[in-house]
């Protein structure tokens, strides 16, 4: 038996999804560029894609522009408002825990002369909406927090930023990659100016994703080249890919209440473990958090040990470490908790999709114990040799 639990990582594509795509590879081919008809055919899919995507987050279709993925949306979002808007040292204010598109982006426009403020958060991985606040200053350019973090699955208060940064003239990005599809996301309530998402984290392929600008936000390309999506991403359009983005998009909006059935499963499975097994802790927010994500805590067990051992047992699962050079690097997220470098190397991030189904979580929790215990009679616990940057 084979179990996937590792969702945030990437989701399969769905049958509709593929099945939508299909006549992109075979009957509409054309570039949706050219004005004959093989273009214009698929250019009518290309734009109802965008409207399918606009649907899901509340937005107007031609505020989507369509990328190649949450990172080069993230990329776009950062660099592309500080670009277009260059003072004598723009400032960022972003989070310790948000994705390394974000981090890396900041940490790259560091060297070019912007400065940049990375906001802690507290135990539960939340951003005080006050902290930002303060962080403010005159020369402040963007805001950009997570919606969900990718990690513990942590939802922050995006509505609450919003607004100040609304109140200040600040525009806000909101990295919303491990949000949408799971829960809803309004962005005129939100109070966002720019918001990515990608496609493979709700069941399209890879590849493909896309950055919702607010109309009048200024936004200075990545790429030269063509006038493709109204001069903000130059590059023929990924038909087959958008077109998969956009019926995973109307299927997600069709079946948001579907999260009430993955967050009582992933109930059951926290509970069962936390009562088979012994010196477990849930990491993060126990509520405020996206309803498929559980990243567990396992005292005196390392992680990577835990993650290739349940793969023997057909399971798949993952930690928030990166792996470099033989040395590991302990997870960032974690540590912005608070956690001492050893708990952080205890950790598992669980993640479900529409697809897992109660026998699959019952034959994880078979295994899941044993493996656990073999692991602690084992291994003595000890901290992994830690990269150095």
């Amino acid at each position: 038996m084979r179990i996937y639990l590792d969702n945030n990582a990437t989701t399969q594509v769905e049958p509709e999804v593929l099945e939508a795509m299909l006549p992109c590879f075979r009957e509409v081919y054309g570039n949706a560029s050219s004005v004959h008809r093989f273009g214009q055919d698929a250019k009518d899919l290309v734009d109802e894609a965008r409207r399918q995507v606009a649907h899901l987050i509340n937005a107007e279709p031609d505020e989507i522009v369509f990328t190649s993925g949450g990172t080069e949306a993230d990329n776009l979002a950062v660099r592309g408002v500080i670009d277009s808007r260059r003072t004598r040292s723009p400032h960022i204010i972003t989070s310790q825990i948000e994705h390394h598109a974000i981090l890396n982006t900041c940490r790259a426009l560091e060297k070019e002369g912007v400065k940049v403020t990375y906001l802690a958060v507290d135990s539960e991985g939340i951003v005080d909406p006050e902290g930002v606040r303060r962080a403010i200053t005159a020369e402040t350019a963007l805001i950009s927090i997570m919606f969900a973090n990718n990690e513990i699955g942590t939802i922050q208060p995006i509505r609450e930023i919003g607004k100040i940064a609304r109140e200040h003239s600040i525009l806000f990005h909101c990295d919303a990659v491990q949000a949408a599809g799971k829960i809803g996301i309004d962005t005129r309530t939100l109070n966002v100016d720019l918001l990515s998402l990608s496609g493979h984290k709700f069941h399209a392929p890879k590849g493909v994703g896309a950055l919702y600008v607010r109309k009048g936000t200024r936004l200075s390309p990545l790429f030269r080249g063509g006038t493709q999506e109204r001069r903000r991403r130059a590059g023929t359009e990924n038909v087959p890919g958008i077109v998969g983005l956009g019926k995973a998009a109307e299927l997600a909006y069709s079946g948001l209440t579907q999260s009430d059935t993955i967050l009582n499963l992933r109930a059951y499975f926290e509970s069962e473990v936390l009562n088979r097994i012994d010196r477990v802790h849930v990491n993060g927010a126990l509520e405020r958090r996206v309803p498929n994500t559980s990243n567990l805590r396992f005292d005196h067990v390392e992680s990577e040990g835990l993650v290739i051992n349940l793969d023997l047992e057909g399971i798949a699962v993952s930690t928030g470490s990166a792996c470099s050079s033989g040395a590991i690097e302990p997870s960032h997220v974690l540590m912005a908790l608070g956690l001492p470098i050893e708990k952080a190397f205890n950790s598992v991030r669980f993640s479900l999709s529409k697809y897992t189904t109660r026998e699959e979580i019952d034959y994880v929790l078979t295994r899941l114990p044993g493996v656990v215990q073999r692991l602690r009679t084992l291994y003595p616990t000890r901290t992994p040799t830690v990269a150095v940057s």
